[in-house]
């Protein structure tokens, strides 16, 4: 098969922009770390919604995107390093939480209202759509502030971009590891009717090195320790693999090859960070038992 010059052209270009805009949003500050995951979850959940209404489904897109907003802000004011300085209280994060669950309840009351078919598939995806999209990177927050896993804490919170980065290495070595391997002594499927290009050996020996590669990390990146590093290695192995497993049913099941053309030659938000979605919780769980 002839190199197709354009399409490379375009995929080279646009992930260098996409990379550029991630570092550098991650090494800036806690802001604008926080600033490009907003829209990043946003955008996820505007993706969803449109995958949905595909197969003639209606979620609310207003209390979804309410909901998911009121809860990335919740997260963004728990982990900000002026949380003292801006004297944000207890009772107003409260306040926020308060909020979006009142906003969920009202979505089956609304439903009634909105005169659509399939009403209880709508109110079900409404909700699902912001814990898929958008809770992950609401996690994300806590994850990049680790003092702020302890709970009901005020103190100061310090973000730490080399988590951030190190979390993104492990999932984009975990993906060249498995693609090489996969490549060079791939030969039982793994789930062919899902992804026809996975192979056990490839995810097996994906896993392997990427875990190998992040005991690493601790001499490199410091902030955690290198069993720490190895076991996120090996969560980012196991629970990236699954999400781009489940991202890739979700559109076999609709009949359509990416989620989006937010990127050129990529596809869309959740094409790009389908892996990331899955780590996330899990992380945030790992560290904070």
């Amino acid at each position: 098969m002839a190199l197709d010059k354009k399409k490379f052209i375009t995929r080279t270009v646009s992930a260098v922009i996409f990379a550029g805009v991630l570092l550098s949003s991650i090494f800036i500050n806690y802001i604008t770390f926080s600033l490009l995951f907003l829209i990043v979850s946003i955008w996820a959940l505007h993706e969803f919604y449109k995958l949905m209404e595909i197969k003639l489904l209606t979620p609310n897109r207003s209390i979804g995107f309410s909901v998911g907003l009121l809860w990335y802000l919740f997260s963004f004011l728990w982990c900000a390093d002026e949380l003292e300085i801006i004297e944000i209280k207890g009772s107003v994060l409260m306040a926020l939480l308060f909020c979006s669950f009142i906003l969920l309840f009202l979505n089956s009351s609304i439903e009634l209202f909105r005169n659509k078919e399939r009403p209880f598939e709508n109110i079900s995806l409404t909700v699902f759509g912001v814990l898929y999209a958008v809770l992950p990177f609401c996690l994300f927050h806590f994850i990049a502030c680790p003092d702020s896993l302890t709970l009901l804490s005020f103190n100061t919170k310090h973000y730490e971009s080399l988590i951030v980065f190190g979390l993104f290495l492990l999932i984009w070595s975990n993906d060249t590891f498995a693609y090489l391997v996969g490549s060079f002594i791939g030969k039982h499927k793994m789930y062919e009717r899902i992804s026809p290009g996975k192979t056990w050996e490839g995810t097996i020996g994906g896993a392997l090195l990427t875990v190998v590669f992040s005991a690493f990390f601790q001499n490199w990146f410091g902030v955690l320790s290198t069993k720490d590093w190895m076991v996120i290695g090996l969560i980012v192995a196991v629970f990236g693999t699954i999400g781009d497993l489940v991202e890739s049913m979700l559109k076999r099941s609709i009949g359509v090859k990416d989620s989006g053309n937010v990127m050129p030659g990529h596809g869309g938000i959740l094409d790009r960070f389908d892996s990331l979605i899955y780590v996330l919780p899990f992380v945030f769980l790992y560290l904070m038992f």
